[in-house]
């Protein structure tokens, strides 16, 4: 088989947030300016950044509990909305790929993988980002839990991903346990980058491999199906 084939047959599914691009600054951007606009403090990035793969309300609510900020329900309704709502305006400002991403998937592209994303970030929230970052050419799918019947970590979100191949032909890549979480209910394997936003550490998510970002990924990746 040639180098050009060592993946074909194959899909990549990757998670985005955390995984291929840290989004992290406009996420926090956005969740600070709808804390300001209901009359709270800002909260410093480390307290929330963990929490992005739990999504958007989840930050807002580590960051009331961090000011020790009771509200009630549909408080916290209306700030997600103000939250959102300029995060769709804001979400290309400050994001990245992380060092190696881009790199990475042409390889496996190369390889004749194929590339898709499995997100629990909602559609129109996840397009612009990719194709302010000319990412989105490289995937021949994108998987959101609004075009798709669940979200990780159920398997069923995975398994939509990786279609049509069987998941032992598949390969999970993420941050954090919902990514885990999913993947091993839906038999595929997962591996882990460690520079995402994890709340627990990653070495205890019990993925088949942990690696610090991208660095090493192709390679390990072409190993998982030698």
């Amino acid at each position: 088989m040639t180098i050009q084939h060592l993946l074909r047959g194959k899909t990549i599914a990757f998670d985005l947030d955390g995984t291929l691009v840290d989004t992290a600054p406009d996420l926090i951007t956005s969740m600070n300016w709808a804390m300001n606009q209901a009359g709270h403090p800002v909260t410093p990035a480390h307290i929330v950044r963990n929490r992005i793969g739990r999504g958007a309300k989840a930050l807002l609510q580590t960051a009331l509990q961090y000011h020790q900020i009771n509200v009630a329900p549909p408080q916290i309704e209306k700030m997600l909305q103000m939250f959102l709502a300029h995060y769709a305006k804001t979400s290309t400002e400050n994001s990245i790929p992380f060092a190696g991403a881009v790199a990475c998937l042409r390889a496996l592209q190369a390889h004749g993988a194929t590339l898709s994303v499995c997100t629990n970030k909602l559609e129109y929230l996840t397009l612009p980002i990719l194709q302010k970052l000319e990412l989105l050419p490289l995937f021949g799918g994108v998987f959101c839990p609004d075009n798709v019947p669940a979200k990780k970590p159920d398997a069923a979100h995975v398994l939509a991903a990786i279609a049509p191949v069987s998941p032992k032909n598949a390969l999970m890549i993420g941050d954090s346990q919902p990514d885990v979480a999913s993947a091993k209910a839906a038999g595929v394997g997962c591996i882990l980058l460690a520079h995402g936003y994890s709340e627990i550490p990653v070495a205890e998510l019990g993925a088949e491999l942990v690696l610090p970002g991208f660095d090493g990924l192709e390679a390990a990746i072409l190993h998982c199906f030698a």
